[in-house]
């Protein structure tokens, strides 16, 4: 068996297309440009290059990118000061809070405060609860939404698939739990304390990596015919990885997610998705 690989590539080269005729249209229907603020807070060069990227992203689909930094040394009021200004500015559609922040701010506290519907990024209580519940409107974290619409785009019929997902965070691991639920798969959520891991993995027919441990997932792991998502990237010396052993699960797996090219090129895509929604909700409001 020989897996089909799914093109993450060129499923965000099409979303992209689509995305950049929507804001256009919104911008000469209602006159408004969807525009995402970046809070980033310190001098963490992986931050600053994922800002970049966003901001590439945004140019390519026609939004505005504003990028607000402040100094490592900022103290949580001054923070929460100008989180607040976003928050309350109308021509502000989007706001992200880059991680990591310095040990002396609060990020629960700054996201508890962020305006849910500018939560772009799905990771506001209030947008996490209504996902929970299937009670739209909410945001989705833009990664598991990625790799929902990969497997939506390959034509996967979800309805009473095993499903089980290898991570628990709060951004990937629990919303795609749920994304899943609420298509009727029957969910499994797996962490660092489950039992026997191989052989909880070996029952799914839908099996999400969201570790970040480079190739941890091996062939046998995975049952003959399944359909592999790896949310992983893992910068090694020999180039970025997935949570999965690539070559080999690719022999065992019906479908897989590649990386690179996976669902990595998707997530920004769906972030940009998100942003269009916000500013369609706001010029509606």
């Amino acid at each position: 068996m020989s897996a089909e690989i799914l093109d993450g590539r060129a499923l965000a080269k099409e979303i992209r297309a689509t995305l950049k005729n929507d804001v256009a249209a919104l911008r000469a229907r209602a006159g408004i440009s969807p525009t995402l603020a970046v809070l980033r807070i310190g001098d963490d060069d992986a931050s600053a290059g994922y800002a970049r990227a966003i901001q590439k992203t945004c140019d390519g689909v026609g939004v505005d990118f504003r990028e607000v930094d402040m100094p490592f040394a900022a103290q949580q009021g001054e923070v929460e000061e100008v989180l607040n200004e976003l928050n309350t500015a109308p021509e502000v559609h989007g706001i992200m809070i880059l991680e990591p922040v310095p040990d002396h701010i609060s990020h629960a506290a700054l996201i508890d405060m962020l305006n849910p519907a500018k939560d772009v990024d799905g990771v506001h209580p209030i947008n996490a609860g209504r996902l929970q519940a299937d009670r739209p409107p909410y945001f989705v974290p833009a990664t598991p939404a990625g790799g929902i619409r990969l497997l939506e785009k390959a034509g996967v019929a979800f309805k009473g698939k095993e499903a089980v997902i290898v991570g628990r965070s709060d951004i990937v691991g629990k919303p795609m739990a749920m994304l899943l639920l609420h298509r009727h798969c029957t969910v499994t959520l797996c962490h660092s304390r489950t039992v026997d891991l191989p052989a909880v993995c070996r029952r799914a027919d839908i099996l999400c990596l969201a570790i970040g441990r480079a190739e941890m997932v091996k062939p046998d792991w995975v049952k003959p015919g399944a359909i592999v998502v790896d949310f992983g990237t893992t910068y090694t010396d020999d180039g970025l990885k997935g949570d999965c052993d690539q070559a080999g699960v690719a022999e065992v797996a019906g479908m897989l997610t590649p990386v690179p090219g996976g669902t990595g090129p998707v997530t920004n895509v769906m972030l940009m998705e998100n942003l269009l929604r916000a500013a369609e909700r706001a010029a509606s409001a």
